[in-house]
C-alpha cells in the first residue's frame, strides 16, 4: 500500500513537471472569438512586456465581457475599451512602449491602444488590429505592435464593415472572449505557414 502510495505521488509529480517543462517552451497564441469567427493573432517575443501582459489579461477573462468598441474600413478595429476611465489613469494598467523596427503597423498588425499621453504608454486593456491593406505606417514609434494577425482577417474584414454610429461604435455589440493557445514550434510553424 504504501510503495503503491509512493509511486502515485511520483508518477503525478513527474507529469506535473514534464507539463510544466512543455509550458515554458510552448508559444503562446491568442485566439480572439467573435460572433463572426475566430482570429489567431501571433504575440512577437520583441515586445515581452506587451506579449506578457496580454497573456495575463487573456487568462483573467478580462475581454470576455467587453466588445470591438471601435471600427473603421481602411483603419482598425479597436477592441477592449473599458466600462471605466481608469484603464487609461490607472498606472497597473499602463505599459511602457516597446518600438521595434521589425514591428510596424503593417495590414494586420496588432498594437497597444493608448490616449494622448507624452511617454506614449500603452493602455494595456486596450489593443487594435491594423485593417487597412495599405498599412497604418504614420503610427510607427507612436503606438507598440506586439503581434500579427496569422488567421482570421477575414474576420476582422467583416468587423470593420459593421453598421456604426458617430463615433464609429458598431450599432450591434461584437463581442469577443480571448484565451492563450500554447503551441509547441512544430504547431505554430505550420499555423503560421
Amino acid at each position: 500500500m504504501k510503495k503503491n502510495l509512493s509511486l502515485l505521488i511520483f508518477s503525478v509529480f513527474v507529469s506535473f513537471f514534464n507539463g510544466y517543462a512543455q509550458d515554458k517552451n510552448a508559444i503562446p497564441v491568442g485566439q480572439i472569438t467573435t460572433p463572426y469567427g475566430k482570429i489567431l493573432i501571433s504575440l512577437d517575443p520583441k515586445t515581452p512586456n506587451h506579449q506578457k501582459s496580454f497573456v495575463q489579461l487573456a487568462e483573467a477573462g478580462y475581454w470576455d465581457s467587453l466588445t470591438f468598441n471601435r471600427v473603421i474600413p481602411n483603419f482598425v478595429a479597436q477592441a477592449g475599451c473599458p466600462d471605466t476611465e481608469e484603464g487609461f489613469n490607472d498606472p497597473e494598467y499602463l505599459l511602457a512602449p516597446e518600438f521595434h523596427p521589425d514591428l510596424t503597423h503593417v495590414y494586420g498588425a496588432v498594437g497597444a491602444g493608448r490616449d494622448g499621453n507624452a511617454e506614449k504608454l500603452s493602455a494595456r486593456c486596450q489593443f487594435y488590429i491594423v485593417q487597412n491593406p495599405e498599412g497604418l505606417h504614420r503610427l510607427d514609434g507612436d503606438y507598440t505592435v506586439f503581434g500579427h494577425v496569422v488567421k482570421g482577417m477575414d474576420v476582422i474584414e467583416q468587423i470593420v464593415r459593421v453598421k456604426r454610429d458617430e463615433n464609429d461604435e458598431p450599432l450591434k455589440p461584437v463581442t469577443l472572449s480571448i484565451k492563450i493557445l500554447y503551441l509547441t514550434l512544430p504547431e505554430y510553424q505550420k499555423l503560421i505557414n
